[in-house]
């Protein structure tokens, strides 16, 4: 014959039949930023994995971009007598790639419930904010 847990004097115990226990609300920030993101305030939750991979993508691409125009577009194509002119068009299309991509791995550190999503948040918008920079001065360059 079994007992209830209630019944065996350890009502801390639970079956089967219990549900969950309930997951702790999010803050009033992180459901904000949720809706920021336009992510669903208690959609499903992404992996840590799939976060790091976000921020790995990105911070590559805006690599990428810095080393196109800080050293090849410079120094290493007009050395080769190529690419003159082009920097400020490639510049404009990788900086959008970046910007495109630093969103969505700030998408999936939320999604996550990362432990560190806003340090990314806060580092992802810096990077953004140095990239519309650069839009700006490229822009400017192409319109003369």
């Amino acid at each position: 014959m079994s007992t209830s847990p209630i019944e065996s004097g350890h009502p801390e115990e639970f079956t089967l039949c219990d549900p969950p226990p309930l997951a702790a609300p999010r803050s009033t920030p992180d459901r904000i930023m949720r809706q920021v993101l336009r992510l669903p305030v208690d959609g499903p939750q992404a992996s840590a994995a799939d976060a790091q991979k976000a921020f790995q993508t990105s911070i590559l691409v805006a690599t990428f971009r810095c080393l196109l125009m800080y050293i090849v577009f410079p120094f290493v194509l007009p050395a080769i007598g190529v690419a003159s002119g082009v920097g400020p068009w490639i510049g404009l299309a990788i900086s959008v790639v970046a910007i495109v991509a630093i969103v969505m791995s700030v998408r999936r550190f939320f999604r996550a419930d990362h432990s560190k999503r806003w340090h990314y948040t806060v580092l992802g918008t810096a990077v953004i904010g140095f990239l519309v920079f650069l839009i700006v001065r490229d822009v400017a360059e192409i319109l003369g």
